[in-house]
C-alpha cells in the first residue's frame, strides 16, 4: 500500500479495473469513476476456408475479407476497421478492395510509414462509406473515430525473444482474448456495432486471456541497448512496473559486450556506456545479434547478400515441409542448398523468389510459392524485413555492393554477431565444442550434416533429444580472433630462448569462451613477460653461451 495523499484523486474510465481494490492499493484515496460511452457489440464468427483447397492461407484471407465487407454492406451505412498484420499486407488488400470497386465507397491504408497528411485523413470528415485497414496500432494507440464495424482476422505480429535462437523475432500470432475484445470494442463507441471475426468461437475460447508483458518476452539485451541509446542510466537500477531478473539483465549486458555494443565508463562510478557500434545497433529493427552482421557486412563489401540473410533469420523459415510430402519438399528445397554452408541457401532462395515475382503475376507468384513449398506469408514477411533494413542503412550512408561478395566476406560478417555460437569438431564423440563446454551436433536436416567440417558456426542451438546446432556454414578459425580480440583469453607456456632469432620465445594458446582457436602458436616472449625474458636471456644466452653475436662484450666476457 502505498503512503496516504489526502491531496490525491484517482480518475478511473476503464470498466475492467475494480474501483474499490484500487482505492485500497492507494491507502484510501477518493476514486472518480468516468464511464465511457460504449453501445451494443455483435460478434459474429466467420471462420476462414481451410487451406486444404488449391488457394493458399493468404488468398483464403483476402476472400474472407471480401465476404465480411459484402456481408457488412448489407447492414447498411458505417465506417469498417479492419486489422491487419503489416504495412504490405495493408497495401495489397487496400489494392485488392479497390479493384472491386465498391460504391461510394473509400480504402484507406493506416501504418507508420506513411505521411503525416496521409494518416490524418482517417479523422477528416467524409461522405459515403469508408474502409480503413490498420495494423493493431488502431486497437489500444489511437482511436479511429466513426467506426461502426470491425472485420478481425484475429492476428498481429507480436514480438518475440527466442531463447533457444537468442533472436528477437516479430512473428505473426493469434492475439490474446483482451486484445481482441478491444478490437471488438472499437465498433461500439458511436453505436451499436457488429465485430466479424475470422476465426472460430471454440478458437477464440481458447486464446489466452491476456497477451504477455513486453518486458518478459523481449530480448534484453535489445532492451538494454535502446534504453542505454536515450539515456534512462544504469538499468539495474530503472524502476521497472514488472522488473526483470537481474541475471537477464546480466546475461543481457554480456551479449552487447561480445557484440561491441557497450564498454566500461570512463569513470569507476560511471554505467556502461555505448560505444559507437551500440549507437548504429540501435538504429536497425532487428535483434542486436542481427544488426552486428549487418554493420560488419558493410567493411566486407558484402551488405546485400548479408542484408538478405539477416532478415530471413530474423523471422520464421520460409520453408515449409509437410508431413505427408517430405521428399518433394526436400527435393524442391535442395535446390538452393550450399554444400559448405545453410546461409547462402537463403541467398539463393532469394535470388530465386525475385526471379519469379518479376516473371509472374501476383495469383501466379503464391500459386509458385506453394508448389515449391514455401509459405507466401513468410515470404513476404521476409520482403518487410530487408526493406527496412535496408532504408535504415541507406540512411547510416552504407553503400551496398554491386559484385556479389565471396565467401569469406559473408561468413566473416555473420560471425561478429555469432561468436559465442562457434564449435570445434570432437572427432572422437562426433560431435562440437562449444562456446561455454556445451556439445552440441550438426541438425540432420543440414547440408553439412553428412560431411561435416572441423569448424563450424550456427544461427541456433536447439535441444530435443540433444542439443543440435540448426542454420550452420563451414568457417576458419584464424576468422575469429580480429573480430574477438575483446573475449579471447590467452595463455603462454614453455617460454625458451631460442638461437637463431636470438629471442625468448613462448607458445602461445587463444581460448574464446573455453574453445581452444589457436591451440599452440609460437610468439615472442619478450614483449609479454620482461622480466622472465631477462632471466631466460641471461641464464641461456650468456651464461651457457647460446648466442651467436658481434657484441665486443660478449666475447671478451667469455674468453674469463
Amino acid at each position: 500500500m502505498l503512503p496516504k495523499r489526502p491531496d490525491l484523486k484517482i480518475i478511473i474510465t476503464s470498466a475492467t479495473i475494480d474501483p474499490e481494490r484500487f482505492s485500497n492499493h492507494f491507502n484510501d484515496a477518493p476514486i472518480i469513476e468516468v464511464s465511457g460511452r460504449t453501445y451494443p457489440v455483435e460478434v459474429r464468427y466467420r471462420p476462414m476456408v481451410d487451406d486444404e483447397t488449391d488457394e493458399d492461407a493468404e488468398r483464403d484471407q483476402l476472400q474472407a475479407i471480401f465476404d465480411a465487407v459484402d456481408e457488412l454492406h448489407a447492414e447498411g451505412p458505417g465506417d469498417i476497421l479492419i486489422f491487419m498484420n503489416g504495412e504490405r499486407e495493408i497495401r495489397d488488400t487496400a489494392e485488392a478492395l479497390s479493384k472491386r470497386n465498391l460504391r461510394d465507397t473509400e480504402i484507406l491504408p493506416l501504418y507508420a510509414r506513411l505521411s503525416a497528411s496521409e494518416q490524418n485523413r482517417v479523422f477528416q470528415s467524409h461522405r459515403g462509406r469508408r474502409i480503413v485497414l490498420a495494423t493493431n496500432v488502431a486497437e489500444t494507440s489511437l482511436t479511429v473515430p466513426g467506426i461502426k464495424y470491425v472485420i478481425d482476422p484475429g492476428t498481429a505480429r507480436i514480438s518475440r525473444y527466442s531463447y533457444r535462437t537468442k533472436v528477437q523475432r516479430l512473428p505473426i500470432e493469434s492475439v490474446s482474448q483482451a486484445s481482441a475484445n478491444q478490437r471488438k470494442g472499437r465498433c461500439g463507441r458511436v453505436s451499436d456495432g457488429i465485430c466479424i471475426r475470422l476465426y472460430s468461437e471454440d478458437d477464440f475460447l481458447a486464446r489466452p486471456e491476456f497477451t504477455d508483458p513486453e518486458i518478459l518476452r523481449t530480448n534484453l539485451a535489445s532492451v538494454i541497448l535502446q534504453m542505454t541509446a536515450i539515456g534512462l542510466g544504469d538499468i539495474a537500477a530503472f524502476p521497472f512496473v514488472q522488473p526483470p531478473d537481474s541475471r537477464n539483465i546480466q546475461d543481457g549486458v554480456r551479449l552487447l559486450e561480445e557484440l561491441g555494443a557497450m564498454q566500461e565508463g570512463r569513470q569507476k562510478d560511471e554505467p556502461k556506456r555505448l560505444t559507437q557500434i551500440g549507437r548504429a545497433l540501435a538504429r536497425l529493427p532487428i535483434d542486436p545479434r542481427l544488426a552486428r552482421m549487418v554493420l560488419e557486412a558493410s567493411k566486407h563489401g558484402a551488405l546485400k547478400e548479408v542484408m538478405v540473410i539477416a532478415s530471413a533469420l530474423a523471422i520464421q523459415d520460409p520453408r515449409e515441409r509437410p508431413s505427408d510430402k517430405k521428399q518433394a519438399s526436400d527435393e524442391k528445397h535442395r535446390r538452393f542448398n550450399d554444400k559448405e554452408s545453410d546461409f547462402l541457401a537463403f541467398v539463393n532462395m532469394w535470388t530465386y523468389i525475385e526471379e519469379q515475382q518479376k516473371a509472374l503475376s501476383g495469383n501466379q507468384f503464391r500459386k509458385q510459392c506453394k508448389k515449391d513449398y514455401l509459405n507466401y506469408l513468410r515470404v513476404r514477411e521476409w520482403q518487410d524485413v530487408h526493406f527496412q533494413i535496408r532504408q535504415v542503412m541507406r540512411e547510416l550512408e552504407h553503400k551496398v555492393n554491386d559484385e556479389p561478395a565471396d565467401y569469406q566476406s559473408v561468413h566473416v560478417s555473420l560471425l561478429a554477431g555469432m561468436l559465442s555460437h562457434i564449435g570445434l569438431k570432437d572427432q572422437e564423440k562426433n560431435e562440437y565444442q562449444g562456446a561455454r563446454n556445451a556439445r552440441f551436433g550438426i541438425f540432420p536436416g543440414s547440408g553439412l550434416f553428412k560431411k561435416q567440417p572441423k569448424w563450424v558456426m550456427v544461427a541456433e542451438l536447439v535441444e530435443t533429444s540433444r542439443l543440435w546446432g540448426r542454420i550452420a556454414a563451414k568457417i576458419q578459425p584464424e576468422w575469429v580472433e580480429p573480430l574477438a580480440k575483446h573475449l579471447i583469453k590467452r595463455s603462454y607456456s614453455e617460454p625458451h630462448w631460442e638461437k637463431k632469432q636470438a629471442a625468448v620465445f613462448a607458445f602461445e594458446k587463444v581460448m574464446l569462451y573455453g574453445i581452444p582457436i589457436v591451440p599452440k602458436r609460437k610468439v615472442n616472449y619478450g614483449n609479454i613477460d620482461k622480466a622472465l625474458s631477462r632471466e631466460i636471456f641471461i641464464r641461456s644466452a650468456l651464461v651457457e653461451g647460446d648466442w651467436e653475436t658481434k657484441h665486443k662484450f660478449y666475447h671478451k666476457n667469455s674468453n674469463f
